[in-house]
């Protein structure tokens, strides 16, 4: 569990690898295909921008990346940036969007993930909250509202997939609110890549940022998509690297890892039947389990049962092997009520209860069954304790 300290530790037993892992969104396993092409890369020596035959090595390496990275993307092979993080590339196009189309306010959603709420905050400019509705969606009668409304330009950063709860945002009637006008749309992409087809050469979108480790790709590698208006967009000056783009000698073996694992992703999650895996999930869920959110991504669910709280079942959860989060991993320390279940109007006392399971590309139903039978287990021995203080 990122952000907080094992339940072993806490009992004073021995730390050792949590046996079942079911916290994909906030990190997928290594794919064994990134792996190979990670060592393999990190065998080769020299810098892909020098025009020797070691350099030029490494400069196949990530053209071939750079091609299957757009491929699972829908985007041309130029519209691909490789950067450090998908933190990275929201904040490029954030800040750097703002700056290069001389945006005078930010609209995100009120469920966005930090990367984008931080860096909206960071233009300095206005930032414009969109609400969003009780099933998770986003309010987009207020956002056409702030379209219409607003005189200057206006960069709107909103996510696709929300990473807490599995909403799919409508993407076809955002791309047809803001597409149109003169106004810059950044979508964060991150949940949505190798889950949902992407077509961003073809679609509204001015940006959009995808991560590696959410597919299986190690961590420290993302790509921010740009279409060719968009340019201008960058905050890494640097030698010129990435098309001018973003500056900095390009750590080749972590992009060969990437552009594999786009290539092996969506045969790996089919293979997997992840969406067959969340409904046998959710109907082994006691009775009284509340799941938040509609029209969610078919690898996440996100439930409360109420009067046990997020922390107790996390804890108890972590002592059976079993890895699963409350919200988003990227909120260091923070176990508790999450900023997107309070803008759906959840309330405090049953949104502190909430668990986020989500499943990926190497997920089992023997995953799923022992997570249903370890969290009744934790739910009788919560329960049992509750009425021996009662």
């Amino acid at each position: 569990m990122e952000g907080m300290t094992s339940a072993h530790a806490l009992h004073g037993k021995p730390m050792t690898r949590p046996a079942i892992y079911l916290d994909h969104n906030a990190a997928s396993p290594l794919l064994p295909e990134a792996r190979s092409a990670l060592i393999a890369a990190l065998d080769l020596v020299g810098n892909a921008s020098s025009v020797h035959g070691h350099g030029r090595a490494l400069r196949n390496l990530i053209d071939t990346a750079r091609a299957q990275v757009a491929a699972l993307a829908g985007a041309e092979r130029k519209q691909v940036v490789f950067t450090g993080s998908a933190t990275e590339a929201i904040t490029q196009a954030v800040i750097g969007g703002a700056k290069a189309f001389a945006a005078g306010a930010v609209a995100i959603s009120a469920g966005e993930h930090a990367a984008v709420s931080k860096a909206a905050e960071a233009t300095g400019l206005p930032v414009i909250s969109i609400g969003l509705l009780p099933d998770g969606r986003i309010d987009l009668d207020q956002l056409a509202d702030v379209i219409a409304t607003t005189e200057g330009n206006l960069l709107v950063a909103l996510h696709w997939v929300n990473n807490e709860t599995g909403v799919v945002q409508d993407i076809a009637r955002i791309n047809a609110l803001v597409g149109p006008t003169r106004h810059t749309l950044f979508i964060d992409a991150v949940q949505a890549f190798g889950k949902l087809p992407l077509d961003f050469a073809a679609s509204a979108p001015d940006m959009m940022a995808v991560s590696g480790h959410k597919i299986g790709a190690p961590q420290g590698i993302g790509a921010l998509l740009v279409k060719a208006h968009a340019d201008t967009v960058r905050l890494i000056p640097g030698g010129g690297q990435e098309q001018g783009r973003r500056g900095g000698t390009e750590a080749a073996a972590l992009i060969a890892a990437f552009g594999a694992a786009a290539a092996a992703i969506a045969d790996r999650y089919a293979a997997a039947d992840v969406p067959a895996l969340i409904s046998r999930l959710e109907a082994g869920l006691p009775a009284d389990a509340v799941v938040f959110g509609a029209n969610r991504l078919g690898n996440v669910v996100n439930f409360a049962v109420p009067g046990v709280k997020n922390a107790t079942a996390m804890m108890g959860l972590d002592l059976l092997g079993l890895s699963v989060s409350s919200g988003s991993a990227c909120s260091s320390g923070k176990v508790g009520p999450s900023h997107v279940l309070a803008a759906m109007g959840v309330a405090p006392e049953l949104a502190d209860c909430a668990l986020r399971v989500s499943l990926g590309w190497n997920s089992t139903a023997d995953d799923v069954d022992a997570f249903v039978a370890g969290y009744r287990s934790v739910l009788e021995r919560h329960r049992a304790r509750q009425g021996q203080a009662a």
